[in-house]
């Protein structure tokens, strides 16, 4: 029997953001697919490992940010056997995804938007399943279970599979980039507008753990074994990304100015690492799409 899981580096940047492919038996699927940009690698990879687009069974995505599942429509169109699994909110986006693309090109602008997304293709509603908290489902076989983890959207869900030991987190344990680990292990939470909720987001962390995998498979990169020591930095991330949260409840000032001073904030709680320029400036993007979040949630909390 043919088991395999392969990580595909999918993203313009070395080591940014990862699809697994998984492989049990003559079955394969797809966890993430990042965007239309990312699909002729992902084809390349079935073709390189002895499979044919008809082999996936499933298309699997953790949430339906852009850079998880932009792809997801154009991938299903072009693995003709394939379902694709979605949280059922998420699934809702995946269909009808004109609300997160108008969204996404009134921040970005249009050329901006096709530079990072390309386009984004409707996934036929007769072809999404929906994941409800605790489903199961198989490959090849294999069991693999499904838990919704809020947090840092609320269409999240990680996925364990319990043949490999591993449980696909999406961004719910945070972010891991191989080229900031080289002073021992680095994790970041990631409190993206629109749905951080610090409670929410450490229930996450202990539903991953209870788990009982052996190994997490982060989108943002890669699998690591030590998830206890990640779940920590990320729960330490979260309490910081909390108290700045109650700071700007009682902050009046433009949203722009308090973006701009939490951002500083989180620079300056990063100095003892002792990132380089370089390496700070692979995380200029996170740090400002934390710092929205966490302003973001604030303002929600007022309303």
């Amino acid at each position: 029997m043919t088991r395999a899981l392969h990580t595909l580096d999918c993203d313009v940047a070395p080591n940014f953001t990862a699809v697994y492919l998984r492989v049990e038996g003559d079955e394969c699927a797809f966890i993430e697919t990042h965007t239309a940009h990312a699909r002729p690698r992902l084809l390349q990879a079935l073709d390189t490992h002895g499979l044919r687009p008809e082999d996936v069974r499933y298309i699997v995505v953790t949430h339906a940010h852009l850079d998880h599942a932009a792809g997801a429509g154009g991938l299903l169109a072009r693995c003709t056997n394939a379902t694709l699994l979605a949280h059922p909110r998420a699934a809702a986006h995946l269909i009808a995804p004109e609300k997160l693309v108008s969204s996404a090109k009134r921040v970005y602008g249009e050329a901006r938007f096709a530079t990072l997304y390309g386009e984004v293709e409707a996934a036929p509603p007769d072809r999404v399943s929906v994941l409800e908290d605790h489903a199961t489902f198989e490959l090849g076989g294999a069991a693999f279970r499904v838990r919704h983890t809020a947090g840092h959207a609320r269409h999240h869900l990680v996925v364990h599979d319990v043949e490999q030991g591993a449980v696909f987190t999406g961004d719910a344990l945070g972010l891991v980039y191989p080229a900031l680990q080289s002073r021992g292990r680095f994790a970041l939470a990631s409190t993206s507008p629109i749905d951080f909720e610090p409670d929410e987001a450490r229930r996450a962390l202990d539903t991953i753990l209870g788990l009982g995998a052996t190994r997490a498979c982060l989108t943002h990169f890669g699998a690591f074994t030590d998830l206890e020591v990640i779940a920590g930095q990320v729960r330490r991330w979260i309490d910081w990304s909390e108290a700045w949260l109650m700071r700007c409840l009682d902050d009046a000032s433009p949203v722009e100015a308090q973006v701009a001073r939490v951002e500083a904030a989180l620079r300056v709680a990063l100095e003892p690492y002792g990132f380089s320029e370089s390496e700070l400036r692979l995380l200029a993007t996170d740090l400002d799409l934390n710092a929205q979040g966490i302003v973001v949630a604030a303002q929600r909390r007022r309303r």
